[in-house]
């Protein structure tokens, strides 16, 4: 006899059933919501669409919690827990918490769509009071306020097309327009644009931005020297020695984010002592960096202040949960004022 789930259940879905529907063991089940560690992507994959199609969300706080008690846990997940603007901006999230006598949950969901649903499919099983993303793409589905338990949501550095939530995010556009203006104004033509991938949200902005920049001079956009897709420090280097290594190379960079410029920066190691120093490129960085004033090349920086993300975001969620759990969507824009490197 062959085993059906029961139509309309009307409690919590189990991992039973979430097991039967994907055609696989309770065991795969646990081990792909632990992380997939031994399963193989086609089962993950399966599994994935059960839980999705059913709402199974692990309820990991229900011996813990007494009736009328919150958890008092606030989840954030983030992109890439290795950069430390990520770690700032966590402690920007802890410091509000805290003072609200809540504690956070962190998740690092590396830019991975699957990844980022397995983060917040286990902060809702473990019965979070609210959540803080900076969201890895375009993908809303597990973002919806259905998906979510109606849980509040605050989006932060990026929003996402069609989730209804609050948000916080820079200025990205005027900033990497200030950034390359300032090359622009120094007498560069030539600028080469380092970012991250053409889905993520504060790229496709932030080279908004250079492109405005240029056509506002009279400069066309010269897809040659532009290089999007890198998301670390390796491949940024990589990209910024391809540049290096052009037959005309650019004599300006402006560098999307932190980890570009840093990979620059190394790629560019080589050639900041003696006659290599004369022709370096300027770089200009959306976001500081580790020790960037001591760097023995000027770099001008697009500021703004991760922890300060951070905290708004925590302010958002927290007037959302205790005074406004009703009512529109409202994000806020962060200012990104330039600090001009000196020779």
């Amino acid at each position: 006899m062959t085993e059906t789930l029961p139509e309309g259940p009307a409690k919590q879905p189990t991992i039973r059933e979430v097991a039967l529907r994907a055609g696989v063991s309770p065991m795969t089940v646990s081990r792909t919501l632990a992380g997939g560690k031994n399963v193989r992507p086609d089962m993950q994959d399966r599994v994935l669409e059960a839980v999705a199609a059913l709402g199974y969300h692990r309820n990991e706080n229900a011996r813990s919690l007494r009736p009328g008690h919150t958890s008092g846990l606030i989840g954030v997940a983030i992109t890439n827990l290795g950069n430390p603007y990520y770690g700032n901006f966590a402690l920007g999230v802890e410091e509000v918490a805290a003072q609200y006598g809540r504690r956070i949950l962190l998740g690092n969901t590396g830019e991975d769509i699957a990844r980022e649903r397995l983060v917040i499919t286990d902060f809702i099983g473990r019965q979070v009071e609210g959540l803080i993303v900076v969201p890895s793409g375009e993908d809303a589905a597990h973002l919806q306020p259905d998906a979510l338990r109606e849980t509040p949501l605050v989006l932060a550095s990026r929003t996402v097309d069609g989730v209804p939530a609050d948000s916080v995010v820079l200025d990205d556009v005027g900033g990497a327009r200030r950034g390359t203006a300032a090359l622009i104004q120094a007498g560069h033509t030539r600028i080469a644009y380092l970012g991250n991938v053409t889905s993520v949200f504060t790229g496709k902005r932030r080279f908004e931005g250079y492109c405005q920049a240029l056509e506002e001079a009279g400069i066309p956009v010269d897809l040659g020297i532009v290089r999007r897709g890198q998301q670390d420090v390796d491949t940024a280097s990589a990209a910024m020695i391809e540049l290096l290594g052009a037959d005309s190379p650019p004599t300006a960079v402006f560098s999307a984010n932190n980890r570009n410029t840093i990979g620059a920066i190394r790629a560019l190691a080589g050639r900041m002592t003696g006659e290599g120093r004369s022709t370096l490129p300027a770089i200009v960085s959306f976001d500081d960096f580790e020790l960037a004033e001591l760097m023995p090349m000027p770099v001008t920086v697009v500021m703004h202040d991760p922890r300060e993300l951070g905290r708004q975001a925590a302010r958002l969620l927290f007037d959302r949960l205790l005074e406004r759990p009703d009512g529109a969507p409202r994000s806020v824009e962060m200012p990104t004022p330039l600090r001009v490197a000196r020779d």
